[in-house]
């Protein structure tokens, strides 16, 4: 959490707590910083101390049996485990503070995603199970979410921005005069602006009243009853239990895929020449937040009056131009 850390020398303990502070000083600079990345770096540092109480600096040693995959880790965990000590050892070799090799992030097998495809009816009887909520007799946790569920979850329908960036909007990120959302806690240090559609903005303002009036003076746009904002599990829980009691058995769709169909639902309405598709893309792209469009691109392979429209403009050349699924396109998300 940005800002929020105060992390100094004296909350690390090994050899290289100075240079562990001064990184997460950075980061916090960047806007590129949280508590999962703390915590995991105060166990890369403990590990360095406990194994390695001698150790006057950075060694190798420290590095790979910290990095190295566990018997009971799986590649994606691996990954999560060891990325904050990654980072850490690319910032510090790259200014000179020590000398190691940086190991390469665990890489597990690349699985074609294809996002949930959202029919009417689906998303008609989620709504109105959001709209649903019965909040009387559950507390003030119970009252904020009968108002937050449906305005976060359309949220996330109607402008595509990500499940993290909903819950870690401040208020003053949220410009409701004028409709824009200041997504500065994104992927990474990136910072982008979405404009809202007008309804859309209109919600936000109806929830802010009455979150308001619930919790005044919050920080958080979407606050809860402990004055934080929401974690993932709240998202998921009542995304899953919303979804289970209007459509049945959840299967694989997910509170992400409301972002996915986002982009998809955007392409499929294009229909206009290349040049204006550029355009509609670039525009997409950067109020998605991808900091590559190829991320945007990847859309073209599963809006299929979109693909053929497109064959038939460029035949052959469609190859060159847009990733199929199966090449492992990376969804930044």
């Amino acid at each position: 959490m940005t800002g929020d850390t105060n992390v100094g020398k004296g909350d690390f303990v090994s050899c290289i707590a100075e240079h562990l502070a001064a990184y997460v000083e950075y980061r916090e600079a960047c806007n590129g910083w949280s508590p999962c990345s703390q915590r995991y770096l105060r166990y890369f540092d403990l590990h360095c101390s406990r194994l390695f109480p001698d150790a006057e600096a950075l060694t190798q040693e420290m590095v790979d049996t910290w990095c190295s995959r566990r018997e009971t880790e799986t590649m994606r965990s691996c990954a999560s485990r060891t990325c904050a000590a990654r980072s850490f050892c690319a910032w510090a070799v790259a200014r000179g503070l020590v000398t190691v090799t940086v190991p390469p992030a665990p890489r597990s097998e690349t699985k074609a995603y294809v996002p949930h495809a959202f029919t009417h009816d689906e998303l008609a009887r989620f709504f109105a199970e959001c709209d649903s909520i019965d909040a009387r007799g559950k507390g003030l946790a119970g009252r904020l979410r009968a108002i937050v569920c449906p305005t976060f979850f359309r949220l996330l329908y109607s402008s595509g921005i990500r499940t993290t960036e909903a819950r870690l909007l401040r208020r003053t990120d949220v410009d409701l005069g004028e409709g824009v959302l200041d997504i500065r806690r994104s992927k990474g240090p990136d910072q982008h602006y979405v404009a809202l559609h007008p309804t859309m903005a209109d919600v936000l303002a109806r929830y802010d009243a009455s979150a308001e009036a619930l919790v005044p003076g919050r920080e958080w746009f979407f606050q809860s009853a402990r004055g934080n904002h929401y974690g993932t599990k709240w998202v998921d829980y009542n995304f899953d239990s919303l979804w289970e009691r209007a459509n049945g058995p959840r299967g694989s769709v997910v509170a992400y895929d409301l972002r996915h169909n986002y982009a998809i639902e955007n392409i499929s309405a294009w229909d206009c020449d290349c040049f204006e598709a550029g355009g509609q893309l670039l525009w997409l792209s950067r109020s998605m937040g991808h900091r590559k469009i190829s991320s945007t691109l990847y859309y073209y392979s599963v809006v299929p009056r979109l693909a053929d429209k497109l064959l038939a403009l460029t035949g052959d050349g469609m190859d060159g131009l847009i990733p199929a699924p199966w090449e492992g396109v990376p969804l930044d998300g």
